[in-house]
């Protein structure tokens, strides 16, 4: 069983996944198709009475899921590496300015450094490769204890910061 990082109540834990990706076991109540799929089969998946996740690619665009972000219970948004930074923005986007309330996770080379910045943006699931150490990762929270910058993790709105 696959294992990742998940934040509950303002705490991170490492817990066993529920959902699968399509590939791997189409008839799960709990499935995560890619976005072109999403695309092409959108009502079916919204009738079939499954918990649908949506997995986004870093050059998708996340517009496209600007009038169903609200319908899906879960988007994975991937990275391809440290250089990566499309996720952050796409994240951002979804939180604010799509009100997507479900669960957000972050998918692909994705490193512990990376998972404080990744809870700022509005991860609230992180799914680390293979063999990482999920222990260590849970570290990642407690390496700074402010932020300087408002961020979508403190709800409250870029505009209305006070300082």
């Amino acid at each position: 069983m696959r294992k990742l990082i998940k934040q509950r109540n303002s705490l991170h834990e490492v817990i066993v996944d529920d959902w699968r990706y399509a590939d791997e076991e189409p008839q799960a109540a709990a499935i995560i198709v890619s976005l072109t799929q999403w695309q092409v089969e959108r009502d079916s998946w919204l009738a079939s009475g499954k918990r649908i996740g949506v997995r986004v690619a870093p050059a998708d665009k996340i517009e496209l899921l600007a009038e169903d972000a609200r319908k899906l219970h879960l988007i994975a948004l991937e990275f391809g590496g440290l250089a990566e930074g499309r996720g952050y923005s796409q994240a951002h986007i979804l939180r604010r300015r799509y009100g997507f309330t479900g669960e957000l996770r972050a998918v692909g080379k994705i490193q512990r450094d990376q998972l404080f910045y990744m809870a700022r943006c509005g991860f609230d699931t992180f799914e680390l490769p293979e063999g990482a150490d999920l222990d260590v990762a849970l570290t990642a929270f407690k390496d700074y204890t402010v932020a300087y910058q408002p961020g979508v993790d403190q709800g409250m709105h870029l505009g209305r910061r006070v300082g």
